[in-house]
């Protein structure tokens, strides 16, 4: 019988990690699977974990290559593949019980091409959250594409991913050789894709391998690494170009956020600068203007200290980084204009004479408004809170408060409180007329600089919102 779901696993020297790898795939909740092992020849007893797997399961099938790399594995165990979806699992990870059962389901239900989901990041036996894909998965939304929702520029894995059979043998996709194959595989599928489900469900546990052989991902400092990093940059890229141009800004900001990260890995770990330097350029070279340009000014200045070679400052900027992990300072500098600049290492420095537009930091100031408590006192709401600058370690100077129902705007009078305390009284009688539901706007200002938007309602995202005492159009009060 053709199986529902085949799952393709390549297998090269995993013997600590494979035994629960396919322990897991072996608990699927969905049993109508055929897991098909691809030997990449391996050297250890892996091998050996699967053939026992294949001889006690049925549904598991180990098949043989000589060493090839994981993307020329994958794609023989496509052209073994017989279910109508398809799945990809690496020998060292674990996928939960139900994740392939969410994920088909979906496909099932909405038609679309892949089915994708979060990921947890597995370090030494503790599951966290995956730093790369964490953002994507945020708000799931079913029948949905990468062009409409971009955060997916972000989930560029192929394993955390049921694909229909179907539309990866339409669209002709293949993974390339070399050890970053899945980033341009994961980009073409979800722009060419018709719809993509996304669930908010954990589907995959990514390892991150604590024994036996490093992964590749474990030794992407390398130099070779680096390079067939930066091939796989281009790929996706090109492909961008001409198939989803606006996704470009989106892929090179990961670029920055991410990728940028080994390559200063590289040289803070002193290995020979001249190819990495070289390398550095021909990276920065790929990446569009705009990108380089709005990066955040800390990043800014690391690509400065590279273009220019000054590796040991990088060394520093670097330890300054991971030293103010919580969080750095942005500080106003200037008497007659003021601007805002990063409180970095090297600012104004007479030696290397850093132009002051690469610690710019203006564009990263955030305002930061919360509501604590808004309690009744008999005569009227007593609102109590708190309004800072992120990132900008003194007190707001000026701060204004309006609630508005969308028509209208009423100011309170504000008392402010300590360092970032304000308190306001809420007259009901004031919003007379006006909607059942406000929200507090409020404007802060300090050296020039003017900052506006919405409280949040305690530590939580959602904007704080005032239910009118009384005013309900079913008759029934609305309570606060």
């Amino acid at each position: 019988m053709i199986p529902l779901l085949s799952v393709v696993v390549p297998v090269y020297n995993v013997e600590p990690y494979i035994t629960e790898c396919l322990k897991s795939l072996a608990a699927q909740t969905l049993d109508d699977i055929e897991v098909i092992l691809v030997d990449d020849g391996s050297a250890d007893g892996s091998r050996r974990v699967a053939e026992d797997f294949a001889a006690r399961d049925s549904r598991f099938v180990l098949i043989d290559q000589s060493n090839m790399g994981p993307g020329p594995a994958r794609n023989e165990g496509i052209r073994q593949a017989r279910g109508t979806y398809l799945a990809f699992a690496d020998s060292d990870d674990v996928v939960p019980p139900e994740a392939y059962e969410v994920l088909v389901a979906k496909l099932a239900e909405t038609g679309s091409d892949l089915a994708c989901g979060a990921v947890g990041r597995l370090v030494e036996g503790v599951l966290e959250e995956s730093t790369l894909h964490e953002k994507a998965f945020r708000r799931p939304e079913l029948c949905t594409h990468i062009t409409d929702k971009q955060v997916l520029v972000r989930d560029r894995t192929v394993w955390n991913k049921v694909y229909r059979r179907d539309f990866w043998e339409r669209h002709g996709l293949e993974f390339p050789a070399g050890i970053y194959e899945d980033v341009p595989v994961a980009m073409q599928a979800h722009v060419l894709a018709t719809s993509v489900d996304m669930v908010g469900d954990v589907v995959y546990h990514w390892r991150k391998r604590e024994s036996g052989e490093t992964s590749i991902t474990q030794r992407r400092a390398e130099l070779p690494n680096l390079y067939e990093r930066l091939a796989a940059i281009r790929s996706v890229r090109a492909f961008l170009d001409e198939r989803a141009p606006e996704l470009l800004d989106g892929f090179d900001a990961l670029v920055l956020e991410k990728d940028i990260l080994f390559l200063f890995q590289a040289l803070e770990a002193g290995a020979e600068s001249g190819p990495l330097l070289k390398l550095a350029d021909a990276w920065l070279a790929e990446l569009g203007a705009n990108v380089l340009a709005t990066a955040p000014s800390l990043r800014r200045l690391e690509l400065h200290l590279v273009r220019r070679g000054l590796i040991a400052e990088l060394r520093r900027v670097r330890d300054f980084r991971r030293a103010h992990a919580d969080g750095t300072r942005i500080v106003p500098r200037g008497l007659r204009t003021t601007n805002w600049y990063g409180d970095y290492p090297f600012f104004r420095d007479r030696r290397l004479r850093i132009p002051d537009e690469v610690f710019d930091a203006r564009e990263e100031l955030k305002l930061v408004a919360r509501v604590e408590a808004c309690e009744w006192t008999g005569a009227e709401f007593r609102l109590r809170g708190q309004v800072a600058m992120h990132r900008v370690d003194r007190k707001v100077g000026k701060v204004g408060l309006w609630l508005s129902d969308g028509r209208r705007r009423v100011p309170l009078e504000v008392r402010r409180s300590g360092r970032y305390g304000v308190a306001a009284a809420i007259d009901p009688a004031r919003l007379a007329g006006g909607g059942p539901s406000w929200r507090l706007q409020v404007r802060a200002e300090t050296r020039g600089l003017v900052l506006k938007g919405w409280c949040r309602d305690g530590d939580a995202n959602s904007a704080w919102r005032f239910s009118v005492p009384g005013w309900s159009r079913t008759g029934m009060d609305i309570t606060q």
